[in-house]
């Protein structure tokens, strides 16, 4: 990817930008630094960058114009206007440092604690501040614009001109991106909230961003890239206030937004230079890059050596020894130097010249080329003039083909999909075309995408209530639907998931007989153990179902290989020796599937070209058992389960739809499971040694926020910033290991795995365990050697033992036997010896665990691109282990069913180490602003956050949900209303005593808001709002008042906390469904009809929540009592039950409590109190009505009069 994209935080996370700033530097063309001549060292100044400059200070800014470092430090620093330094909106947070917050929790201790206690007390509380780091608030979002490295290449060593005209090409290509996204990514959010945010999306004036240019990497190699800094303060358009940028869009448009700048930028490098670009492949798992033609690859691979940095440590570390010892170290020696290199934190980026850059580079190019770099690189831009596309070269049946491409290559990677991953795929699919200009480029891909949209099927509903003009853009659509959220999936998805559904629902399949069953069932397995209640029950239906799908769900740890052992040995009675086969979508899962239950397994991707190519297929009676089905994709276990109806067999899916899914398009093992109402599921966990764990991590697999408890109760889980969590769980990792027990370190990203794996290898080489004479490098610029525990990532059946009964598969562990002198290696498992390595750079392996395997010989070629470190493994790798402990590094960009896969690895323990420094990319606003942020808020978000894939039939449930719940709908009618009745709130605020000054100040507010969903709400209770505020304003002045709005806001809030009137006098509340307070006083026609189209669909909603919990028998119901036979009673009982049925929707509460959680916010505390009444009222209108003789001494109880808030 050309584009990344990381979260700035307040205070001085803009410093980094400034460290290798040259001084003096001056005012200069904006090609000058980008040229060899540029002498001075360092990089050049930052640039202001976005239209929404303009917008701040007296408008003295403008794009180009240099940034200070005053002028950053007032806008990323602190939120506040470069020039005046006065607030942009609400300031940023400012949290308490550990020493303050130390402080603040010694004060709270007990005082009767005693010396000694209140000694160790203050000690733990040190400790665990200490580790937690300082919090800061999140100040904007860098996004790192590189060039391929071609260019880098081509830049580094050519002449002044040619630089120059690079970089133009650059800061062109850049500039113009950031346009699009101001166009087509920035917005900001407003409103009330729909539970994960302000419910509208508005358009801002513009961006607020700087733009910096470094040169090279921290290596020192050729690495030409801007970092753009998006300012979080953005101005909308739609009231011209500052608000914070909403990140959701930035976070979903990186991909597209990188292959868009690609495109844009060799658009540009064929215009100046008529170079040609060519994809050239890039390994497993990654995207072809585009590289210009004639550029070698030895010259690329000569400026992307990530360990030279580690060589310059080493090289600094052996002359320290030498002046040290007066001699040069021994290679022993000089190994656990390297090591030593490599476990140092990465050295400060040394500040030179481009000049000085610019002449290594060329150095290095020329012997590298054997020709001189700069002559080579004037020939290579030395081009005729190219041919150029505009858009209107292209026709529309060509625009047509490429939509449906999109749609068949999106389709295949994803069960549903959003505009942005057809953007993005349209933006590769048009990567070899060159267009004339940034408009022409952009009018393709979006005619492309449009096209693509076409020949999707949309499953996120129409809008459900027209919006008032002010609420539309200019494209008509409604700021209530956020850009690019429609979800569109295909007519072939939906198909496969209907086939799917079919053949779950057939009876027709083979069967094995209850009496066969029932004697497998009832007698010990070969080791002793007897089949739990659970799994014999799972057994029995699955045998006798005569589905021709079947399923078996089952938490980590829940016996599902024990249950299947017993149902291969029940089927192979009745069907006969080999009536059982495996599949399974990774090569390795099928493997331990064949080990596990002794039959002949395959992967699905492998079956599936046997089929093709030699006819493979299933028999008649065969049961087809496919594990870890929740990673197997919906198209694969379409084409699979056919043929296995065509032949007669039936099909077993097995798995756990609460762990990782497929990396296809996927959904479909949760979808079959669903859909049953009596699916097998075993649910007694028998892996952990602990039983309370047994029970907590059945919580995490729900999702159930109480489980985090128990894990917090048992020392499980530990907080602090990223880096200080680093080094626990890689301390604890090491100390588990050295104790001779088995254990797994599992990391977020593969950035983070290569860092523990290099940590891991140096700290083996420093303690001896490891001593390598020699090693080699690995694709990810790690090194092993002889001991080192490596995983081959990629499936190669050509590279097996001897006898050809075991092969080199994608996920498989082994160790390195030996290292030739020439270079090349020898890998064996545990045990392996005997082992040689080929003249031509091969390496022999052994399998793990065990003491004959046989030895695999692999190529170097392999050995350099398919094979890693094994020490650190992502959640994705973990899935399927089983391990003696687990260590846990989460951040709160994770999903629940990385944290539940990751949790459940370890029989003893799992623990836990969550980074509270890290930013959420979830929601906003961040939970990570939250000043008291602990592992349990964090951890409360990723167990809130599931990354499954829904089917596309699960997805439009999914989307009618979610647009047409009371959380949606409410928050848009009290955004509506509060448009509506501003201007009536702003004349009663300017009539009620106020001087002009003043009232001007209250309604400018921030806080003129609630002020006005105050009074809203006291009018809705019968209140008199236009005579009591009059009295509030006059009952004492506002002379020390900072905010005039927010204290009005208290009085009113004080002055309605009883109802109005009292005894016969009192009027019931005007509110819809029992929560919201209605709207009154709104001339307009439009925003009246716009609030009443809301209040119908609030109530039906309200109807069919409640009615759908009865007809299913929720057990939040069960708290409501059952319905009165009485026909008014029922009535009543039925109006108390929808305000708790409307509570629930509104605040998306999951729990068997009927109101959940306790509420956070105040406008959810007074909701959450309607709801207790109306909650209680059920159920005493329940009680009385079936137990009659309670019903006088009640009714004189509730018939006191009652005091307090209103609502």
């Amino acid at each position: 990817m050309t584009v990344s994209m990381r979260v700035m935080s307040a205070g001085d996370g803009y410093k980094y930008l400034l460290k290798t700033i040259a001084a003096a530097d001056g005012n200069r063309p904006l090609s000058t630094p980008l040229t060899r001549y540029y002498a001075a060292a360092g990089t050049p100044p930052g640039r202001w960058l976005g239209t929404g400059v303009t917008s701040l200070g007296r408008g003295e800014l403008t794009a180009g114009d240099r940034v200070s470092e005053p002028q950053l430090q007032l806008l990323m620093g602190m939120g506040r206007d470069p020039i005046t330094g006065d607030p942009l909106g609400l300031a940023f947070p400012v949290y308490k440092t550990p020493v303050e917050r130390i402080e603040s929790r010694i004060a709270d201790l007990d005082p009767s604690l005693t010396p000694g206690a209140k000694g160790e007390a203050v000690a733990q509380i040190v400790a665990e501040e200490t580790a937690r780091g300082r919090r800061r608030a999140v100040a904007g979002f860098d996004f790192t614009f590189s060039i391929p490295k071609s260019a880098s290449v081509l830049w580094a060593v050519g002449d002044a001109g040619v630089q120059a005209l690079i970089g133009e090409a650059h800061h062109r290509a850049v500039a113009e991106v950031v346009a699009f996204m101001e166009r087509e990514v920035a917005a900001t959010r407003t409103g009330a909230t729909a539970g994960d945010g302000a419910v509208a999306q508005v358009d801002v004036t513009g961006l607020v961003a700087t733009a910096f240019d470094h040169f090279d990497s921290r290596a020192g190699d050729p690495h030409l890239h801007t970092h753009v800094v998006i300012s979080n303060k953005v101005k909308t358009v739609l009231d011209g206030r500052w608000r914070s940028l909403d990140g959701r869009p930035m976070h979903a448009a990186v991909v597209a937004l990188s292959e868009l700048h690609e495109a844009v930028f060799a658009d540009h490098m064929t215009r100046t230079f008529g170079v040609a670009w060519e994809a050239r492949e890039m390994g497993r798992d990654r995207n072809p890059a585009w590289t210009i033609a004639g550029v070698p690859e030895q010259l690329i691979a000569e400026f992307s050596t990530r360990a030279r940095h580690i060589d310059a440590e080493t090289d600094t570390l052996i002359d320290d020894y030498i002046t040290k010892h007066g001699r040069r170290p021994t290679p022993a020696a000089i190994m656990k130097l390297r090591a030593q290199a490599t476990l140092s934190t990465r050295p400060e980026k040394q500040v030179r010249s481009l000049a000085d850059l610019t002449s290594e580079w060329r150095t290095r190019a020329t012997k590298t080329l054997g020709q001189d770099a700069t002559m080579w690189a004037r020939d290579l831009a030395d081009n005729d003039k190219p041919l150029l596309l505009r858009a209107d070269d292209i026709p529309l049946d060509a625009i047509g083909e490429l939509g449906r491409s999109v749609v068949e290559v999106v389709g295949e990677k994803r069960s549903t999909w959003r505009r942005w991953n057809l953007m993005a795929e349209a933006s590769r699919q048009t990567m070899a075309w060159r267009f004339a200009t940034m408009q022409d480029r952009e009018a393709i891909v979006a005619m492309v995408s449009d096209a693509a949209e076409l020949a999707s099927l949309r499953l996120t509903p129409p809008e459900l209530a027209t919006s008032p003009v002010v609420f539309r853009r200019p494209d008509g659509t409604s700021v209530f639907r956020p850009k690019t959220s429609t979800v569109f999936t295909s007519e072939t998805q939906l198909a496969a998931e209907d086939r799917l559904l079919e053949r779950a629902s057939l009876l027709t399949g083979p069967t094995v007989t209850l009496t066969t069953v029932e004697q497998i069932a009832h007698r010990p397995d070969a080791d002793g153990r007897m089949l739990g209640d659970d799994q014999a029950d799972a057994l029995t239906r699955i045998a006798v179902s005569g589905r021709m799908v079947d399923v078996l769900v089952g938490p980590a740890g829940a016996g599902k290989t024990t249950a299947m052992n017993a149902l291969r040995q029940a089927w192979e009675t009745e069907h006969g020796a080999g009536s059982v086969v495996g599949l399974a979508p990774s090569a390795v899962a099928a493997r331990v599937l064949a080990d596990e239950l002794r039959i002949a397994t395959e992967n699905t991707a492998k079956w599936w070209q046997n089929h093709l190519l030699h006819g493979t297929t299933f028999e008649a009676g065969q049961l087809v058992i496919i594990d870890e089905a929740s990673l197997a994709g919906t198209l694969s276990l379409d084409r699979i389960t056919h043929l296995a109806q065509r032949a007669g067999a039936k099909v077993l899916l097995v798995g756990d739809y609460a762990q990782l899914q497929s990396v296809d398009a996927g959904g479909a093992f949760a979808m079959i499971a669903r859909d049953r109402h009596d699916t097998p599921e075993l649910v007694d966990v028998h892996r952990f040694t602990h039983s309370w764990e047994k029970g907590a991590s059945l919580g995490l697999r729900h999702g159930r926020t109480h489980a985090i408890d128990a894990y917090l109760a048992h020392q499980r889980i530990h907080d602090g910033d990223a880096e200080t969590m680093t080094d626990a769980a890689y301390s604890a990792w090491r100390a588990d290991r050295d104790a001779g027990l088995v254990s797994v370190l599992i990391a977020e990203t593969h950035e983070e795995v290569a860092a523990l794996n290099r940590r891991a290898r140096a700290d083996l080489i420093l303690n001896g365990t490891l001593n390598p004479d020699s090693e080699v490098e690995l694709h990810d610029g790690t090194a092993a050697g002889v001991g080192d525990t490596i995983i081959t990532r990629k499936n190669d059946r050509k590279l097996h033992t001897i006898t050809g009964r075991d092969w080199v598969r994608n996920g498989d562990v082994w160790i390195i036997a030996a290292v030739g002198e020439d270079g090349t290696i020898t890998i064996a498992r545990d045990y392996g010896s005997g082992t040689t390595v080929g003249d031509d750079g091969t390496i022999t392996t052994r399998r793990r665990g065990r003491r004959f395997g046989g030895s695999i010989l692999l190529p170097t070629a392999y050995v350099a691109e398919h094979v890693d470190l094994g020490y650190a493994v992502t959640a994705y790798r973990a899935q399927g282990v089983t391990t003696d402990t687990a260590h846990l590094l989460v951040e709160p960009t994770s999903t629940r069913e990385n944290f539940y896969v990751a949790m459940t690895r370890g029989r003893h323990s799992n623990h836990a180490y969550v980074a509270l420094d890290r930013a959420d990319d979830h929601t906003q606003p961040h939970p990570g602003d939250d000043p008291d942020a602990t592992a349990r808020g964090v951890l409360y978000g990723v167990l809130k956050h599931s990354g499954a894939e829904l089917s596309a039939r699960e997805t439009i449930v999914a989307e009618q949900e979610q647009w047409g719940s009371i959380a949606q709908l409410a928050a848009e009618y009290e955004t509506i209303a509060a448009a509506a009745q501003h201007d009536r709130w702003a004349t009663l605020v300017r009539v009620a005593g106020l001087t002009d000054e003043q009232a001007d100040s209250a309604i400018e507010s921030e806080a003129f808001g609630p002020l006005a969903a105050e009074l809203r709400r006291a009018e809705a209770n019968q209140h008199n709002v236009g005579a009591l505020l009059p009295r509030l304003v006059a009952a004492r002045g506002f002379s020390d008042a900072d905010d005039i709005a927010a204290v009005l806001h208290y009085r009113v809030e004080r002055a309605t906390a009883r109802p109005a009137g009292s005894g016969r006098t009192r009027k019931p509340p005007r509110l819809i469904a029992g929560l919201l307070p209605l709207a009154h006083g709104v001339a307009d026609a439009e925003m009246r009809a716009a609030l009443n189209e809301r209040e119908v669909l609030i109530e039906a909603r309200a109807d069919a929540v409640l009615a759908t919990a009865l007809t299913e028998a929720a057990p939040w119901t069960k708290a409501l009592g059952a319905p009165p036979l009485d026909r008014q009673q029922v009535r009543r009982w039925r109006k108390a039950a929808r305000v708790v049925a409307a509570y629930r929707d509104r605040y998306r509460i999951a729990d068997d409590a009927p109101l959940g959680a306790p509420p956070d916010s105040a406008s959810q505390k007074i909701d959450h109190a309607r709801a207790r009444v109306a909650c209680d009222e059920a159920l005493h209108l329940a009680t009385d009505a079936h137990h009659p003789t309670e019903v006088g001494s009640r009714r004189a109880t509730r018939s006191q009069p009652q005091a307090g808030r209103s609502f």
